[in-house]
């Protein structure tokens, strides 16, 4: 496990990645400059109350905010239960099975922080139909490495450079947002990868949203996402958790997923299993 850090540096870790000076910030806390600059250097230790009013002006998010307030002496603000079988989360659980159910024909998965796959309904099977490499395949199943990888879907993206860079843009502001050293090691990798540089004349089909053009069995599918998210909540796992839901982007789309979903024998849709200790879904 590793060492928390002073609570001064991470203060001033937040505040520089937010593009704020002490004053700044001082002012948005309602404090003196000299008062920043204290707790930033361990001079001064500062209250709960105004911990928490910092970790609310530099907006950071709520796994963070635990691990600012414990660096600070306090207890966690939020606690933090596994939603794949916590009772706890048992409403929760029951409200993401029902919106990915809701959601078929159409494809619609759960993921968490890291883009690691939670659960899925049964409309996900024309998506992974080809010839994906096994261990893309192993959990944690990871939705963004499975999409880019040439090894996983990337080849069947029609559109794969906008499709791309809209999937790296996305996740390069999350890293922003969250400072998490998975996503942003995560975002080092995918960007590695070989693909077409995104056209950038190119437009959507549709004209306001960029769609994923996915070439499978059933022809062309062309999707459009939505990201659904709980609304204040008060646990870690639902502050991070994300329902994203793929809607036909044109009529020939739909039709084709409506038709596989009467002719096919889908199986149950599911919770993804833990991965097995210390192996990882990737070479």
């Amino acid at each position: 496990m590793n060492a928390i850090r002073p609570v001064g540096e991470l203060i001033r870790d937040w505040r520089q990645r937010r593009g704020l000076s002490q004053l700044n910030l001082a002012e948005l806390a309602d404090t003196s400059a000299r008062h920043m600059s204290f707790i930033e250097t361990g001079r001064s230790q500062p209250s709960r109350t105004m911990l928490m009013r910092l970790a609310d002006r530099l907006e950071v998010p709520p796994r963070e905010r635990n691990v600012l307030m414990r660096a600070g002496g306090w207890s966690a603000i939020y606690p933090e239960h596994r939603i794949q079988d916590d009772p706890a989360l048992a409403p929760a659980r029951d409200t993401v099975e029902l919106v990915l159910r809701g959601h078929e024909p159409y494809p619609a998965i759960a993921v968490d922080r890291h883009w690691n796959l939670l659960a899925r309904n049964r409309a996900l099977g024309p998506l992974h139909d080809g010839n994906i490499a096994p261990f893309l395949l192993r959990p944690p199943l990871n939705v963004l490495r499975l999409s880019l990888h040439p090894q996983g879907l990337a080849p069947r993206i029609v559109n794969l450079g906008q499709w791309r860079a809209h999937l790296l843009h996305r996740l390069r502001r999350q890293v922003g947002a969250t400072a998490d050293p998975v996503l942003h090691a995560l975002h080092e990798e995918l960007s590695g990868y070989p693909g077409p540089a995104p056209n950038a004349l190119a437009s959507s089909v549709q004209g306001f949203a960029i769609p994923m053009q996915l070439r499978t069995p059933c022809g062309v599918l062309s999707f459009v996402s939505a990201t659904t998210m709980f609304k204040n909540p008060v646990d870690v796992t639902l502050c991070e958790l994300i329902i994203e839901t793929f809607l036909p982007a044109d009529q020939a789309t739909a039709q084709s997923l409506q038709k596989a979903m009467l002719s096919r024998r889908w199986p149950q849709a599911s919770w993804e299993p833990e991965p097995e200790q210390g192996r990882r879904n990737h070479p």
